[in-house]
């Protein structure tokens, strides 16, 4: 492994890549949504300044408790400066995002305890589904998963329409 020096102020990708363990890809795909920056040489590669290894960390550690990218970017883009986020920042965001969390973990929970509720009868359309209709938060406007209005819309209108045409086809029968 090749050792850095600590005069080093700009890292190429592969570098960054190298100290922050994030994959070429993953830093490519993190400046493409803002979350960090490069500039471009002559040759037009990408140069990061060193402490985008603290951003890339702040990024990732984020991103293993589940805080969506577009959250990272709004907290990053709150720094002053778009200086890079220290302890006092984690801490200051990482209390802003709890609740978030406990609610997810709560989520999370309720789904593992009641997996096997719904796999057991192998139906996601049950009135009263704990995963796909958790609370019955649908029961007072439609049955099932939230899929399953739409599909009961199209099939009741081809029903009606069928009907329709049955009716017609009797009628024109009774004529003659």
């Amino acid at each position: 492994m090749p050792q850095f020096s600590e005069t080093t102020q700009e890292l190429t990708v592969g570098q960054l890549s190298q100290r922050s363990g994030a994959a070429v890809s993953a830093l490519h795909f993190y400046e493409s949504k803002g979350l960090i920056n490069s500039r471009r040489t002559t040759g037009n590669q990408r140069r990061y300044s060193r402490d985008t290894l603290r951003r890339v960390a702040f990024v990732r550690a984020a991103q293993r408790v589940g805080i969506p990218l577009a959250t990272i970017r709004d907290a990053l883009a709150e720094l002053p400066e778009e200086r890079t986020p220290n302890q006092d920042d984690w801490a200051r965001l990482s209390q802003a995002w709890r609740s978030e969390l406990d609610t997810r973990i709560k989520q999370l929970a309720r789904l593992r305890d009641h997996l096997t509720d719904c796999i057991g009868c192998g139906c996601l359309s049950l009135e009263n589904c704990v995963l796909s209709n958790p609370d019955d938060t649908f029961g007072q406007r439609m049955a099932g998963s939230r899929l399953l209005p739409v599909r009961r819309e199209a099939e009741h209108t081809a029903t009606a329409q069928n009907a329709g045409n049955a009716q017609n086809a009797a009628n024109a029968g009774n004529t003659g």
